[in-house]
Parts: structure tokens; C-alpha cells; sequence
């Protein structure tokens, strides 16, 4: 009976949650790096460096670090019905207002106010996460909602690239300008449907049978238990965990890669060969295609062993080969194969990452410790983008930028490999698996 419970509830939640938080995350990185597709022609009608645009693109990651901790602080204490719902908006309509840059100063200005706006919001998801399904399913329930980030810039790049083609002169405004503001909107109307949608707590979620929610809250009130010293910890006592410091520098190295690959892949592949934005667009769907399969896989294993470190250490190992040779192949056709070899490397282990963040805290400690793992790792988002585009101004092709990126992905290998363990949670059986989930 038990058994049947527990794999009923998990089933329902996954079904209620998942599917909408996949599609919040989807117009969150869409928001986020379609400027990157944008820059294939905006960066000429503006008269942008490769710098320029690198610095740009990683500003917005200074507002979001800066904001991160006191907005996960406020969605703990507001809950995350209202707080996502007010991020989707307030991204939303900063979004909107990139499609009217005109200088590099607004161009910098509204990036970092992009930042500001989208502050906890993954993390937020992530911690959210956290309040609704144990640590045995958390790793997959992470991937169900993060291969959004993968499955975002694989729809993103070719329906971008359409855009700017098709509405590319419309009422005198560029295509590019279009595309920015067209794929804001969805954003606020999302965000007001999250107040109708979401529920706070497993104890207010009157969609789950009295059973099925008296099962997941005594089942979560367990396993909180067992952290119950950490639930209550100051700030500054999260902050010189050395567990925080660990996650934190393999994040940074993480997002550097990241990032680097992500906001410059369209230009990347455009410099592999001669191609329009309509066909760079379908050809840069291939690696994030490969980084969404790569996540689903390497979570579902990840939760079924109960070990993380290693899945990562593995997947950055692999991304950071792909990148190295990349870097020294000219032929298109195996620098794409690369490409989505790397991509299946570096996003691979991201949900499995954000999985280890919430097994050594509880209550609203997870919501504060996320929040600061997240926002030292912006480090890497700024660096990322940004050394990429200084390389690119001084040697004019992207070889020994992948190099670096490279680099970036075996450090934060090195930092998983090394870090200790806090002791794996159980895997869940195969028979606790719902169908949705598997």
C-alpha cells in the first residue's frame, strides 16, 4: 500500500509542477540568450565589438548575482506562487525593452537590469523543487524542469532565426528587434498564470488526495529531520560552510564554460562555414538537442545509483576534451559533432548539480544556500562570454577561446572529483519509478 502511494503522489506532483515549470524555464532562457542570435546582426547595426557584446552579454550576470541571495530570501518568506510570478514579469517587460537599444550604454544598462529582474529565479525553481519531492526523485524531477535550458536555445535558435528573417524591414524596425520583443511577451502572461497554478506547500495542495499529501508531508518532514540543525542557520554560517565554497568554485568553472559556449554558439558555428541566420539557427538546435537527451540520461542514472559527484566530474571531462579539440578542427561537419559532444557533456550533469545544492540543508536554508552557491558561480557567467569575445578581438577566430572554456570544464571536473562525500541518498527502487518520470 505504501508503495503504491508513494508512487501515485510522486506521479501526480511530477504532472502538476513539472510540465509547467519546463515551460517558465523555457521562456527564461529564451529571454536570456536569444540576445546571443540577436547579435548576429544587431552587433553590425550597432557597431559592436566581439568585447563589446561579450561585456554585454556578461553584465546581466552582475545584477543577477548581486540579487540573488535577497530574492531567494523573499520567495521563502512571500512563497514561490507570487515571487516567480513577479520575476516573469519584471523580466518580461525589461526584455521587451532590449529591442529598442540604440547605444552601448543602454545596451549594458538594460543587461544588467535583466539581471536584476531574473534574480532567483532557477534557483528558486530549484529550491522549490526541494519543498515538493524527496532526494530520491529530486534529481530527476531537477532535469524534467532544467533540460528547459537545452531544450529553450534548441527551439530558440531556429524560431529566432526566423523572426529576424520574416519581420526583418516590418514598419521600418529590424528583424532582430522584432525577434526581442515578440519573445518577451510570453513571459508576463506566464507570470500571471503562475498565481492561479502554483501552490506554495505540499500541506496546501488540496489537487492531492488526503492520503497521497499526508504521505509526502510526513515523508519530506523525515527527511528534513535529519538536517533539522541546518534549517535555521544564519546567513553567515551558510556562507562559510566549506560545502558552499566547494559548490561555489566548481559553479563558477561550470558556468564559464557554460555560458561561453551558450551566448556565442551561434556565431561560432556561422564562423565554421558560409550559412545564413535561418540556417545557423537550425544547425545550432543539433548541440542543445544532444545537451537535453545528455541531462535526461545522465539524471535518471544519476537517481537510480545515488551518486553525484562522479556524474559530473565524468560529464565536464567529456565536454572539456569536445572543446579542446574543437579548437583544432576545421572541417564544419566534425566541429558540429564536437560541438554536440560538448554540449552533452557540460549540460549533462547540470540538473545532477543542482541536486547536491539541497543534501546538506533544509527549510529555508535551502532557499539561502542555493541562492549563494548561484550567485558566486556568476562569476563564471561574466567571465565566460566576456573572455571569449576579448579572445575573439585579438586573434579573430573562436580556437583559443575553446581552449580556455576548456580549461574551465576540467577545473570544475577536478573540484567534483575531489570533493567529499556527505553521503549519497538511497536510490529509489525501480518500482517507485512513475511513468512520467522515467
Amino acid at each position: 500500500m505504501e508503495t503504491t502511494i508513494e508512487s501515485l503522489t510522486i506521479s501526480r506532483i511530477y504532472r502538476r509542477l513539472v510540465p509547467l515549470l519546463f515551460v517558465l524555464l523555457i521562456i527564461n532562457y529564451l529571454d536570456r540568450v536569444n540576445i546571443g542570435f540577436a547579435a548576429l546582426r544587431m552587433n553590425q547595426d550597432l557597431g559592436f565589438s566581439a568585447s563589446v557584446f561579450g561585456l554585454g552579454a556578461g553584465i546581466f550576470f552582475i545584477g543577477y548575482a548581486v540579487f540573488e541571495v535577497p530574492s531567494n530570501i523573499m520567495l521563502h518568506r512571500f512563497g514561490a506562487r507570487i515571487w516567480i510570478s513577479r520575476i516573469m514579469i519584471t523580466w518580461g517587460l525589461v526584455s521587451a525593452g532590449l529591442a529598442f537599444v540604440h547605444t552601448q550604454t543602454s545596451f549594458f544598462i538594460l543587461r544588467f537590469l535583466l539581471g536584476v529582474a531574473e534574480a532567483g529565479f532557477i534557483p528558486g525553481v530549484v529550491a522549490y523543487l526541494a519543498y515538493w519531492f524527496p532526494v530520491r526523485y529530486r534529481s530527476r524531477a531537477n532535469a524534467g524542469v532544467i533540460m528547459a535550458t537545452a531544450i529553450a536555445s534548441a527551439i530558440g535558435s531556429p524560431v529566432s532565426g526566423l523572426l529576424m528573417r520574416a519581420l526583418d524591414g516590418s514598419h521600418g524596425i529590424a528583424g532582430w528587434r522584432w525577434m526581442l520583443l515578440l519573445e518577451a511577451a510570453p513571459a508576463v502572461v506566464l507570470g500571471l498564470f503562475v498565481l492561479v497554478w502554483l501552490t506554495d506547500r505540499p500541506e496546501r495542495a488540496t489537487w492531492l488526495p488526503s492520503e497521497q499529501r499526508n504521505w509526502l508531508v510526513t515523508e519530506l518532514a523525515s527527511e528534513a529531520s535529519k538536517l533539522t540543525k541546518t534549517a535555521s542557520l544564519p546567513f553567515l554560517k551558510i556562507a562559510m560552510m566549506p560545502r558552499v565554497w566547494s559548490l561555489s568554485a566548481l559553479f563558477v568553472c561550470f558556468l564559464t564554460a557554460f555560458y561561453g559556449v551558450l551566448l556565442w554558439l551561434p556565431q561560432i558555428v556561422k564562423h565554421m562555414g558560409t550559412m545564413s541566420d535561418v540556417q545557423v539557427g537550425f544547425v545550432t538546435a543539433l548541440p542543445f538537442c544532444c545537451a537535453a537527451i545528455s541531462m535526461y540520461l545522465v539524471a535518471r542514472h544519476s537517481d537510480r545509483v545515488g551518486e553525484r559527484r562522479l556524474h559530473i566530474a565524468v560529464c565536464m571531462t567529456i565536454g572539456g576534451f569536445a572543446l579542446l579539440a574543437c579548437a583544432f578542427v576545421s572541417q564544419p561537419v566534425i566541429g558540429l559533432a564536437l560541438l554536440c559532444i560538448a554540449a552533452g557533456g557540460i549540460w549533462g550533469c547540470l540538473a545532477v548539480f543542482w541536486t547536491l545544492t539541497g543534501e546538506f540543508l533544509t527549510g529555508a536554508a535551502v532557499a539561502i544556500g542555493i541562492a549563494l552557491i548561484n550567485t558566486i558561480g556568476q562569476v563564471g557567467g561574466l567571465l565566460g562570454p566576456w573572455v571569449v569575445g576579448v579572445i575573439k578581438d585579438l586573434t579573430g577566430n573562436f580556437s583559443v577561446a575553446l581552449v580556455v572554456l576548456a580549461i574551465a570544464a576540467f577545473l570544475a571536473a577536478l573540484i567534483a572529483f575531489l570533493m567529499p562525500d556527505r553521503g549519497a541518498p538511497a536510490p529509489a527502487s525501480n518500482a517507485l519509478q512513475p511513468d512520467l518520470i522515467q
